[in-house]
């Protein structure tokens, strides 16, 4: 791909109006989701787990084809190609690299540049070039295969592969969330020095908001169905939180020592922020319920009170049964656990976490705006600790 006048190798990505519904879900993955990825920049998409960051992304390779919308890549009608000669003009690195394990490492970069019919010279010449990029030897692990490498260098692999063919947009799914921290450090710091020297567009998807502010040009805060909350700037964002949920991720940053030293019992949680009800009960009774009091959620508890299914109110018109409706309830904290651990919950769950006693019983929930409200009263304390030194 050739540079433009300002040594930007990567183009501008639009997405108008995209939605994303798969068969039977009443609601969709993704709703008339609109972005404009700038040329040549890192672009975040954060949010918790089940927003939709990860099916936006794959909308623009079509790994995942939307239902509706138009999506651009340079100017170019993205859903009017060939879906395998679009995915080969577009770079991939997911998380645990994703390589062949029967291809050396040689062959693993070199899969894409083979399937556009380079010549061989060109290719061997183009692995070499690459894995020197991301500085591994090619005289020691040219002929390595995945499994004699560590989780890092598999990633360092996996980033070349996807640059082999030298693509204007490589888009990057949680591609260091399985390795250890500081090999997960070095690899960020790795993909700036690239970015420093190849210009391209970087759609990166994480949940870790830290990651973002460390790699993005501009970050996209997104919440349920990919609606955005915020897109801007780290220094907007974190100067200038849009609301509640955002503030959520730009705390977990600053006052995360803070946050340790903090219990869920240390703070007020809710005991009655939503409908409770055993899983013995009638989908029909709950719904009535529900109705009577204005609420969209319930919590299925089991015979010993611990909570089991989350469910929306549209789940109880065709469920036979609460011991299946809905969704499992994902990421719980104890009474004991820290307010960094209730944050990390709450963003997991895309909204309240189940707050458990000691035996495992539900006591209440925990929701996003009772940890800013710590985080808030940590700053202002720590704002006129400041001041009076």
């Amino acid at each position: 791909m050739a540079e433009n006048g300002n040594g930007v190798s990567g183009v501008e990505i639009q997405l108008e109006n995209v939605t994303k519904r798969y068969p039977g879900s009443r609601e969709p993955a993704v709703k008339d989701f609109n972005m404009t990825i700038p040329a040549g920049k890192i672009v975040i998409l954060v949010g918790p787990s089940g927003c939709g960051k990860t099916t936006t992304m794959r909308m623009i390779n079509r790994l995942i084809e939307p239902t509706s919308g138009r999506i651009t890549i340079g100017g170019e009608d993205a859903l009017k190609l060939n879906g395998d000669a679009l995915r080969r003009k577009i770079g991939y690195a997911i998380q645990q690299a994703g390589l062949f394990p029967h291809f050396t490492v040689a062959q693993n970069i070199s899969v894409v540049p083979g399937l556009l019919g380079w010549d061989k010279k060109k290719i061997n010449d183009r692995v070499d070039e690459m894995m020197d990029l991301v500085g591994l030897d090619p005289a020691e692990y040219r002929d390595r295969f995945p499994r004699q490498l560590s989780g890092g260098q598999q990633q360092r692999v996996g980033v070349a592969r996807a640059l082999a063919a030298d693509p204007p947009v490589l888009l990057m799914d949680e591609p260091f969330g399985a390795v250890d921290p500081i090999t997960r450090g070095n690899l960020q710091d790795e993909l700036l020095r690239l970015q420093s020297d190849l210009r391209k567009t970087i759609v990166f998807v994480t949940h870790d908001f830290d990651e973002a502010v460390k790699l993005g040009d501009k970050i996209a805060v997104l919440g349920n169905q990919s609606t955005i909350q915020q897109y801007d700037t780290p220094e907007a964002i974190l100067a200038n939180p849009a609301n509640d949920m955002v503030a959520g991720f730009v705390g977990a940053g600053a006052s995360l020592k803070q946050l340790t030293l903090l219990r869920v019992r240390d703070v007020e949680y809710a005991d009655d922020a939503l409908t409770v009800v055993a899983s013995e009960s009638s989908p029909s009774e709950l719904r009535k319920r529900m109705n009577e009091a204005g609420k969209t959620y319930a919590l299925v508890l089991d015979a010993r009170r611990r909570p089991r299914r989350w469910v929306h109110i549209r789940d109880l018109s065709t469920a036979g049964s609460l011991a299946v409706a809905g969704r499992p309830v994902g990421d719980i904290v104890s009474t004991q656990s820290t307010l960094q651990d209730a944050l990390e919950a709450i963003l997991s769950e895309g909204g309240n976490a189940v707050v458990t006693g000691s035996r495992g019983e539900y006591v209440g929930t925990i929701d996003i705006t009772t940890v800013t409200d710590v985080l808030q009263q940590l700053r202002e304390e720590h704002d006129a600790g400041s001041a009076a030194s």
